[in-house]
């Protein structure tokens, strides 16, 4: 009973141990991997946005865009670029929840009226070699200067002006519905985005 014991105390060290040196791992790490993160998002969004004189992550409105299955609020952040006083363009990140291997995350840049700017493909998990083919240079220059009124947001194999990827079109149908599906967002809530109604800063 007595050698019992004396593991059970040795155990509860070992534990209390790692947790403290798990907890001092992540107090240090917090701040670099933040900063780590806003770098990459200001990569991306300087590969999708028009030309513009602010730092768009200076200049962001959050709105509600539903509710997880736990009911928690979900929001999505849309960071303005500015030429001057004047709205040049909004960046936004939307998931495509239906790629072939999980969520393909999207940093989608739109001019002002809604026409999309550029994309960036931010994470995904798909194929290599096939589905992570969203990333290469000619699939996301498809969808420059397309918007919801000059475009069939359907890839080529299912009757739209998009090109699908031979032997990956999951992951392409899953990119172009996210996107579609983000600037209709956008379209719905524009004023609110722009700064002209509500929305929180």
């Amino acid at each position: 009973m007595k050698e019992m014991f004396r593991l059970a105390f040795v155990l509860t060290l070992i534990a209390a141990g790692a947790g403290l040196v798990l907890s001092l791992v992540e107090t240090v790490t917090r701040e670099p991997i933040a900063e780590q993160r806003r770098l990459e998002t200001l990569r991306a969004l300087q590969a999708v946005r028009p030309p513009i004189d602010n730092s768009p992550d200076a200049d962001t409105v959050a709105l509600s865009v539903g509710r997880d299955r736990k009911g928690r609020e979900l929001t999505r952040t849309f960071y303005r670029g500015r030429r001057g006083e004047d709205l040049a363009g909004v960046a936004f990140k939307v998931t495509a929840p239906d790629g072939y291997s999980g969520n393909i995350t999207i940093m989608v840049g739109v001019e002002p009226d809604g026409t999309v700017a550029g994309i960036e493909i931010l994470s995904h998990a798909e194929t290599p070699g096939l589905g992570d083919k969203i990333e290469e240079p000619w699939f996301k220059d498809t969808f420059r200067g397309k918007n919801l009124d000059n475009a069939d947001w359907r890839v080529k194999k299912d009757g739209g002006d998009f090109d699908q990827i031979t032997g990956a079109t999951i992951s392409p149908r899953a990119t172009v519905g996210a996107v579609r599906s983000g600037l209709e967002y956008y379209r719905q809530h524009r004023d609110e985005i722009a700064g002209t109604k509500g929305g929180t800063q």
